[in-house]
């Protein structure tokens, strides 16, 4: 059993009878006319993205051996 469409003629938002798409200002647009950049584009640096990975790196090493010297510990 199908369910039939009971409005033979469906309507757009403002009322009016269908005809292949919805008028100009009925819906927003999609997306908007501005960009989003600010300025000239200018590529990414490397910056200093080495010293945070190595000051992290060096905090798990230290949790590491804070907790496996723990370990030790309580074992004696």
């Amino acid at each position: 059993m199908s369910a039939a469409n009971p409005d033979p003629r469906p309507r757009t938002p403002s009322g009016t009878p269908e005809r292949r798409g919805v008028p100009p200002g009925e819906t927003p647009p999609g997306e908007s006319s501005t960009g989003s950049g600010a300025g000239p584009y200018r590529p990414l640096s490397r910056g200093w993205a080495m010293g945070p990975l190595v000051l992290i790196c060096l905090l798990a090493l230290v949790c590491a051996l804070f907790f496996l010297a723990y370990a030790i510990v309580l074992d004696l």
